[in-house]
């Protein structure tokens, strides 16, 4: 039994680190509760030396030898079958200009595309997922801005692959330690209540998330 969290953030121990946290520890405390094991893993996807998909195609090519996987010779290749044969995936990434970073969009193209088949069902194997964003934004702006250009189509692609993602969103988040050391925009009080009002029902509903990745897997 193996679960991995993927964090697509640099900070590994700021705010997309502290939501997958949550949700480690929410799948560690049920995984105890209903008497089961499984390893968890955290995989920082900066630490990783790899490229997005070249597009060479040789995952789609009936019979070949890469059908259905990738051959790119990188930090991922042996990631990737590690993953697909998963029990469960949870994505984590803040959003830069306006999607996910590039590091987790490039992960995802490796990820996914192997198993994608054009028109028709996917080569993965179903597991729970989730994925997890945190921003600098209000939820007014990003549910104005975000929902048809991000979430809908990351959670569409990893709905293809692997069946539909739990999706938590943490608005406006905190992203300076001093915000008056920066040239900024923010109103920063409003940041500060956010942070220490809104921020710790997120990291609840991350442990919450937890718990319920656990029970999809063994199916209580």
């Amino acid at each position: 039994m193996k679960i991995y969290l993927i964090n697509g953030s640099n900070r590994k121990k700021y705010n997309t680190a502290q939501l997958l946290d949550a949700t480690a520890e929410g799948i560690t405390d049920e995984l105890e509760k209903q008497d089961k094991e499984a390893e968890l893993e955290i995989i920082n996807l900066y630490n990783l030396n790899y490229t997005g998909c070249k597009s060479c195609l040789h995952c789609k090519k009936i019979d070949g030898k890469y059908y259905g996987t990738c051959p790119i010779k990188d930090d991922l290749n042996k990631l990737l079958p590690k993953l697909w044969n998963s029990d469960a995936i949870i994505f984590g990434s803040p959003i830069y200009f306006g999607n996910v970073t590039g590091q987790m969009r490039s992960f995802l193209e490796r990820l996914i595309f192997p198993k994608y088949v054009y028109g028709g069902e996917t080569l993965a194997n179903p597991k729970p997922t989730a994925f997890i964003y945190n921003m600098n934004v209000t939820e007014e702006y990003s549910n104005q801005m975000y929902a048809d250009s991000i979430y809908n189509s990351v959670e569409g692609y990893i709905e293809y692959a692997f069946g539909k993602p739990y999706s938590l969103k943490s608005y406006d988040t905190y992203q300076f330690n001093d915000y008056s050391l920066y040239k900024h925009g923010f109103n920063v009080e409003a940041k500060e209540k956010q942070k220490k009002e809104q921020f710790p029902k997120d990291l609840e509903e991350a442990y919450n998330i937890g718990t319920q990745i656990v029970r999809d897997i063994f199916g209580k």
